[in-house]
């Protein structure tokens, strides 16, 4: 009996530990400027994670100091956790399914397009309300600022990898035919009705296209990468759990029938 609650202590032990990569992803993305703005998953993988260690340390407890009450309590929670850990990964990979980037004529860049993400993402960012707020996050930052340091020459910019959300934020849409005066300050359109956004286009250095539904769909697009990757992080964590838990399932018979086998051989004797 006492070794297999060593084991199960050891193995509880290991699932304090495996909660250490979901709390990480969660702060990891609550660091990223575009998730700060719009915080939606960060805190619920924290707040995952969080409760992975304080049933894990219950667990590891109950292990080590033979209490069956914490045991059966960490068997019971830790299912229900690894539930909820596995909806996460599945709802994140479903939401993050769609939404790749455009190539457009003569630029290394990609262009997004909110129509190509999935709904769910775009309700998150579609309210008047919701965007008001997450503009103003995004626009006290320095990210378009910083094209402009980066990028004196026309064609040195159109050869450049931005990041979808400088794409969509920092400069109208190629389709508007704009004249490239620097990064952020466009002139003489050619086509302004070929988008809705061409007309949104400001040279306010405090406006630019952060209005522009492009600048919604780069935030999405930053979204969907940084969360695939979190998700990756995830999915890992939640096979390991679920060995990790498993064998702690039985363990926990083999102790349990141990105890049986000792009181069966005391009665006897």
């Amino acid at each position: 009996m006492a070794l297999s609650n060593n084991v199960i202590g050891a193995i509880n032990f290991v699932a304090m530990l495996l909660s250490i990569p979901i709390i990480g992803a969660g702060i990891w993305l609550a660091m990223e400027p575009d998730n700060s703005c719009v915080k939606i998953l960060q805190w619920p993988v924290i707040i995952l994670g969080i409760l992975i260690l304080l049933v894990s340390v219950a667990g590891f407890v109950g292990g080590f100091w033979r209490i069956p009450s914490l045991l059966i309590f960490y068997l019971v929670a830790m299912l229900i956790l690894i539930i909820l850990l596995a909806c996460l990964v599945v709802f994140i990979y479903m939401v993050t399914l769609r939404g790749s980037g455009h190539l457009e004529p003569s630029r290394a860049y990609l262009e997004y397009h909110l129509d190509d993400f999935s709904g769910w993402l775009r309700r998150r960012v579609q309210s008047s309300y919701k965007w008001d707020r997450i503009r103003g996050c995004l626009s006290s930052g320095d990210m378009c600022a910083e094209l402009n340091q980066r990028f004196k020459m026309a064609q040195d910019f159109f050869n450049a990898h931005i990041d979808p959300l400088q794409s969509g934020c920092c400069k109208p849409p190629t389709q508007c035919g704009y004249t490239f005066v620097n990064p952020t300050y466009w002139i003489s359109p050619i086509n302004n009705a070929a988008d809705m956004d061409c007309l949104n286009w400001n040279n306010d250095q405090n406006q630019l296209c952060y209005n522009c539904d492009s600048c919604k769909a780069g935030l999405l697009a930053n979204l969907r990468k940084e969360w695939r990757r979190a998700d990756i992080i995830l999915l890992i964590t939640l096979v390991a759990l679920i060995w990790v838990y498993l064998i702690g399932c039985c363990a926990f018979r083999n102790a349990k029938t141990e105890d049986l086998f000792r009181k069966y051989k005391q009665g006897y004797t």
